[in-house]
């Protein structure tokens, strides 16, 4: 999922360093494709601190949704829907039709979230700006974030750009899509297919709104039945 559906799960939380550790370990793909953190895998080292506690807290939380999602049925089901719709664009360029379906998938219901004001992105942004603190510069020199500085530089330009309110624009659900495919391919699309790509972005999220909110449900329950489990 994308940051404004994991914040999603988030959005009556008041704990910032929460927040910001469930968007967080998108922070660290987005900020170097090629970092790969597992603070995780060392619990140990922030027990002992309620701010980094809480960063983790939200970064496994984050992990745990992202498993959820990816096994639905949901998941499957839609990503195949765009990818048949997707399939005649990319009938020529590198991009796989399943990736772009995937992530296309994943920025459409961050669209809907947006549209719906099922989200607030303001509140977002300000607790994000809240966590940007010193203890998050600890949590992640902890988990051995090969350049801080390079992290910093992205979070802030994130906060500053607030980019995430034009995703009401289904172009600009493009204009993401294809940012991220260059990271991969050069000159992924041309000016055409991704005229073309907005018109079934747009079809798709006309499909998908009646009952894309079945999977926050979805998801939300089983958390709710993973932390009854937990407790026992």
């Amino acid at each position: 999922m994308n940051f404004l559906s994991h914040f999603y799960f988030e959005r009556k939380n008041t704990n910032d360093d929460i927040v910001m550790g469930v968007v967080l370990p998108d922070f660290i793909k987005n900020a170097h494709k090629d970092w790969n953190l597992n603070p995780q895998k060392k619990e140990e080292l922030f027990v002992d601190n309620p701010a980094l506690f809480s960063l983790l807290t939200g970064w496994k939380k984050h992990l745990e949704v992202d498993r959820l999602f990816h096994s639905s049925l949901f998941f499957k089901e839609k990503t195949a829907l765009l990818k048949q719709l997707i399939l005649p664009v990319l009938d020529s360029g590198p991009v796989k039709p399943f990736f772009l379906a995937h992530i296309g998938l994943e920025l459409i219901l961050d669209h809907l979230l947006l549209n719906q004001g099922k989200v607030n992105v303001n509140t977002f942004y300000t607790q994000l700006n809240t966590a940007k603190s010193p203890a998050l510069d600890q949590f992640l020199s902890l988990s051995g974030i090969p350049d801080g500085l390079l992290f910093d530089q992205f979070l802030s330009s994130f906060l500053s750009s607030r980019y995430l309110l034009s995703y009401q624009k289904i172009e600009n659900i493009t204009y993401a899509l294809n940012r991220i495919c260059m990271r991969l391919w050069n000159n992924p699309f041309t000016e055409q297919q991704l005229a073309e790509l907005t018109l079934q972005l747009g079809e798709f999220s006309r499909q998908l709104e009646p009952e894309y909110l079945s999977i926050f449900k979805e998801i939300e329950q089983d958390l709710k039945h993973l932390d009854d489990q937990q407790e026992k």
